[in-house]
C-alpha cells in the first residue's frame, strides 16, 4: 500500500510523501484504501466535553436566548414593584435605589460573562476542527476528480488509438483495392 501512496502523491500532488504535512498524507491514504474521510464533526466534538464544558454551553446557550431576556425582565420589574410598594410600609426589603439588585446583577454578569467566553472558545475551537476537516474533504474530492481525468484521458488515448490503427487498415485496403483497378 506504501508504494501506491508514493505514486499517488507523485502523480496527483507532483510531490513526494514524506514531504507532504500529514493531512495530505492522511487524505492519499485514505484514497488509497478507498475509504471514506468524511465524520460527523459535531459528534466527535460533543463525546469528547466534559460536564463543565456542557454546562457551560447549556448557560450560554440560555443566556443569550429571548427567553433569558424577557424572563430576566420579568424579574426586574417585579423586583422593582415589589420593593416601590413595601417603599409605603415600613419594613423594606431593598429601599431605592436598590442596591442590592444592583449587587445580584452585578454578580450575575461576573459570573455569566466567563461561562459564555468559555463557550465561545470552544465553539471557535471547534469551527477550526470542521474547517480543517472541510479542507481534506476538499482534497480528496479534488485529488479523486484528478484521478478521473487522468482515467478518461487514457481510455480517450485508448480509443483514438484503435481508431488511428483501425484507420490505417481501411487505407492500406483502399491502396489494395485501387492498385488493383486498372488505370486508363
Amino acid at each position: 500500500m506504501d508504494h501506491d501512496v508514493t505514486k499517488l502523491a507523485e502523480r496527483l500532488l507532483q510531490s513526494g510523501y514524506d514531504d507532504l504535512p500529514q493531512r495530505e498524507q492522511r487524505v492519499l491514504g485514505r484514497i488509497a484504501k478507498r475509504a471514506a474521510i468524511s465524520q460527523n464533526i459535531n459528534e466527535t466534538y460533543r463525546d469528547s466535553m466534559t460536564f463543565g464544558q456542557r454546562v457551560a454551553d447549556r448557560v450560554a446557550s440560555f443566556g443569550g436566548s429571548w427567553t433569558f431576556i424577557i424572563s430576566f425582565l420579568v424579574l426586574l420589574v417585579g423586583w422593582v414593584c415589589l420593593n416601590a410598594l413595601l417603599l409605603s410600609r415600613t419594613t423594606v426589603f431593598d429601599p431605592y435605589p436598590f442596591v442590592f439588585l444592583n449587587l445580584i446583577l452585578s454578580m450575575l454578569a461576573a459570573l455569566q460573562a466567563p461561562v459564555i467566553m468559555m463557550s465561545q472558545n470552544r465553539q471557535s475551537i471547534k469551527d477550526r476542527l470542521a474547517a480543517a476537516h472541510d479542507y481534506e474533504v476538499n482534497l480528496k474530492a479534488e485529488l479523486e476528480i484528478m484521478d478521473l481525468h487522468e482515467k478518461l484521458d487514457q481510455v480517450r488515448n485508448f480509443q483514438l488509438t484503435q481508431i488511428m490503427s483501425g484507420q490505417e487498415e481501411q487505407l492500406i485496403e483502399i491502396r489494395r483495392i485501387l492498385s488493383k483497378l486498372p488505370t486508363a
